[in-house]
C-alpha cells in the first residue's frame, strides 16, 4: 500500500491509499484472510498514529507507552470505520487516536480525580505559556497576557495554572517548604472533632429536653451543660444529693425512652 493519495482525499500528503483495502475489508468474513488485511492496513496508517502520540510527548509520559496507546486507537479506528459513508479514513482516525491518548492521561496519569474542563484549562494555559516563552524574556507571564494568548478569562486561567500543579500528589510522608524538624503533610492533618459524634444525639433529646418539668430541666442542664456535681447541685436547690442522683437517672431514663420511640 504505497502513499499515493491527494490532498484533496486526505489532510496529509503522505496519507496511504487504502480506500480499496477497506472496502475489501468490509466484504471478506471473519477469517485469517481477514485478519491479513486488517493488520496491512493497521501497519500502513501506523506512521500516522505515531506522529499523533508525539503531540504528547512533552506531558511526562514515556513515548514508547504513547506510541502503544496511540497504536490501540488506530486498531480501534481501523475495526469501526465504514467506507460506505464517503469520508477519508485519515479525518475519522485522527479525533479516535488523539481521543484515545487523551483518555490515557486523564485515566492513568492524574494522580487526583480532575473534571474534564480543568484538564482542558490545563492543556490551553500550558501551550499559552509555551507560546509566551518565545517573546516573553526573563520573567514568567503574567495572568493577563496569558489568558490573551489562551483567549481566556483570567479566571479560567488561575484555575488552568492551579491545575498544572495538580498532576501528581505529594506524599503525606513529604516534608513541608522551610520545616527543619522533619515535620511533614501528615503532621499538619486535623483529627475528626470528638463533640461531632454527639451532635445527633443533642438535636434528638433538644426537643424532649424542653417539655421536661422546670426544675428537673434545670438539674440536667446543671449537671450536664453546667458540668456541676450532684452535691453542688443539691446545695443549690436546697434537696439532698440523693434527690438530685433519683432525679437524673429518673429524667435519662425518660428522655432515652421518649427518642428511641421517636426513632421507631
Amino acid at each position: 500500500m504505497r502513499n499515493r493519495a491527494s490532498a484533496k482525499h486526505h489532510p496529509h500528503d503522505d496519507a496511504p491509499d487504502t480506500d480499496q483495502a477497506f472496502r475489501r475489508l468490509a466484504a471478506l468474513p471473519p477469517g485469517p484472510r481477514r485478519d491479513t488485511l486488517r493488520g496491512e492496513i493497521v501497519e500502513a496508517w501506523l506512521p500516522m498514529a505515531d506522529r499523533l502520540a508525539g503531540r504528547f510527548r512533552s506531558r511526562g509520559e514515556n513515548y514508547e507507552d504513547l506510541r502503544q496507546v496511540a497504536a490501540l486507537g488506530l486498531v480501534k479506528a481501523v475495526d469501526r470505520y465504514d467506507p460506505e459513508r464517503g469520508h477519508a479514513f485519515e479525518s475519522y482516525a485522527v479525533p479516535t487516536v488523539t481521543g484515545e491518548l487523551k483518555r490515557h492521561f486523564r485515566d492513568h496519569l492524574w494522580t487526583l480525580h480532575v473534571p474534564r474542563r480543568v484538564q482542558d484549562l490545563r492543556n490551553r494555559v500550558r501551550f499559552a505559556c509555551q507560546d509566551l516563552s518565545q517573546t516573553v524574556r526573563g520573567r514568567r507571564p503574567t495572568v493577563a497576557e496569558i489568558a490573551e494568548q489562551a483567549r481566556l478569562s483570567e479566571e479560567d486561567v488561575r484555575v488552568g495554572l492551579e491545575a498544572l500543579e495538580c498532576f501528581s500528589a505529594l506524599s503525606l510522608d513529604a516534608e513541608l517548604p522551610g520545616s527543619e524538624d522533619g515535620y511533614s503533610l501528615v503532621d499538619a492533618l486535623g483529627s475528626p472533632d470528638p463533640a461531632l459524634d454527639t451532635v445527633v444525639d443533642r438535636e434528638a433529646v433538644k426537643p424532649r429536653l424542653a417539655a421536661l418539668p422546670e426544675r428537673e430541666r434545670a438539674i440536667l442542664y446543671m449537671r450536664f451543660f453546667g458540668d456541676m456535681t450532684q452535691s453542688r447541685i443539691a446545695e443549690r436547690l436546697g434537696i439532698s444529693q440523693m434527690h438530685v442522683s433519683r432525679l437524673i437517672n429518673r429524667c435519662c431514663d425518660r428522655l432515652r425512652e421518649q427518642v428511641l420511640n421517636d426513632a421507631a
